[in-house]
């Protein structure tokens, strides 16, 4: 392969990640790639420490220098399916997709099949010989919203580095329990919890965390909520929110039961039972065009099933001021 088409990288170890294990700070650097492939670059030498081959369990110092210069993989057991796209914009180096709840973003187990990925090798097979095909950032599952996918590797090193800048501008909407009066910041780190290793919880041996959120509407006792977010952890706004009392509507793992307001009609309870995903949607995206420079925004529509969630309190809050006017 040309050096064009090869994965490179610089990194140098900033000091919270000073005296880790050298693949346990790279997962750190590179969140793109899964921590088996970055061990396997360490021991084939593809990625150095100060220009020397180590070990992936051998420690890294402040300043140290990490260099990759790696061959992409083709991943073969990943099979391209003819799923559609809502596609917001695309050119030779992007794809910006409005992800509906339900898709999984990435093949795993259980889901080998029926993924965005699976979708993407359909769409835009050259993505095939990208790391993870091109996706460098992720929602879950039952998230719906705005996603960036790049298409070439010079796309893919400028997206990741504006990911790990905190560049790209992302922001979320969310229905949330209880009437907030204010916005707020939460800065709280977060790491899998203790019990549950499928659910993440705030935790003080977790990687530092930051979201802020401002309210839009507030009705009777839900509030629809803008997050921005200045890290991407795994869960961050669910677990978050959950962390101030505020679980997001419908979350199946932080929600914990189902709260009825006071006064709540039976059609509103009949919404908010029926609302099993979490309340949340990736609105908006910003970026640097990896090729042109020039500073892109998309913001999408929120899905049908929370705008009637929002109708149904919107509607709920009217009737309770009018029935105490």
């Amino acid at each position: 392969m040309t050096s064009e088409n090869r994965i490179t990288g610089q990194f140098t170890v900033p000091p919270e990640l000073s005296d880790k294990r050298l693949d346990q700070a790279a997962a750190e650097l590179m969140p793109e790639h899964s921590r088996s492939r970055l061990q396997s670059w360490i021991k084939s030498g593809a990625l150095t420490v100060n220009g020397k081959s180590r070990k992936p369990r051998d420690k890294v110092m402040m300043g140290d220098s990490l260099a990759l210069d790696a061959e992409p993989e083709v991943q073969v057991t990943w099979e391209a399916e003819p799923i559609s796209l809502d596609i917001v914009y695309e050119d030779e180096h992007l794809l910006v997709i409005n992800k509906p709840a339900g898709l999984v973003v990435h093949p795993a187990a259980g889901h080998s099949d029926g993924t965005l990925v699976n979708a993407l090798l359909n769409y835009a097979p050259e993505v095939e010989n990208l790391p993870r095909a091109g996706i460098v950032h992720r929602l879950d599952k039952d998230t719906s919203g705005i996603m960036v996918v790049a298409r070439s590797l010079i796309a893919h090193t400028s997206l990741v580095d504006q990911l790990q800048t905190r560049t790209m501008g992302r922001e979320y909407e969310a229905v949330v329990v209880g009437a907030l009066t204010g916005g707020a910041t939460v800065d709280a780190p977060i790491g899998r919890h203790p019990q549950d290793r499928k659910r993440m919880a705030v935790v003080s041996s977790g990687k530092p965390a930051v979201t802020h959120y401002r309210l839009l509407e507030r009705f009777a006792a839900h509030t629809l909520v803008r997050c921005k977010l200045e890290s991407g952890r795994t869960h961050q706004i669910r677990v978050h929110m959950a962390y101030v009392r505020h679980p997001l509507v419908g979350d199946p793992a932080y929600g914990g039961r189902l709260r009825l307001p006071k006064g709540a009609t039976e059609e509103l309870r009949d919404v908010l039972a029926a609302f099993t995903r979490q309340a949340l949607h990736a609105r908006q995206l910003t970026l640097e065009h990896p090729e042109t420079g020039e500073i892109l925004s998309w913001e999408v529509p929120l899905p049908e099933d929370m705008v009637h969630l929002i109708e149904a309190l919107r509607k709920h809050a009217r009737e309770l001021e009018e029935r105490d006017f």
